[in-house]
């Protein structure tokens, strides 16, 4: 003979379900197992959670009809898929200017001046005024 089930009152499952109380919660203040409530009380546990659901909905609502802002907003993203866009404007200028403008700029830089408008480094040739080395018109290949 299989033992006898645990009287438990489905009411008091699915008011405790009601105001956010865990399985564990549950079965602990119930006395039984957390199995027991899966198999026998799932449908009363399933229906407090939905009535807390529901309550707290109705409660936000009540919230943003107060001129609750916050609650608003949130509700607006949780219920209609509302965002926040954040929109950037670059507010820089481009001025147009003429190649010779362009010329004088790259020849006043102190990286360029090394280079030659072929292309070529200037190095080579300050290195055989000197007189301290090869001179060289080749310009380094990068990772070479």
């Amino acid at each position: 003979m299989p033992p006898k089930k645990k009287p438990i009152d489905p009411k008091l499952v699915q008011d405790l379900a009601a105001i956010g109380c865990k399985t564990v919660e549950i079965a602990t203040i119930v006395g039984c197992s957390v199995d027991t409530l899966d198999r026998r009380f799932a449908v009363e546990m399933e229906k407090g959670r939905s009535n807390l659901r529901a309550s707290l909905r109705r409660w936000q609502i009540e919230a943003a009809k107060k001129g609750n802002v916050a609650m608003l907003i949130w509700l607006g993203k949780q219920l209609l898929g509302q965002s926040e866009k954040i929109e950037q404007v670059a507010e820089h200028s481009i001025k147009q200017i003429s190649y010779s403008e362009m010329t004088k700029i790259l020849k006043s830089d102190p990286f360029l001046k090394g280079i030659k408008e072929d292309g070529k480094s200037n190095q080579g040739d300050r290195e055989s005024k000197a007189g301290d080395s090869k001179p060289s018109n080749d310009v380094p290949k990068i990772g070479s």
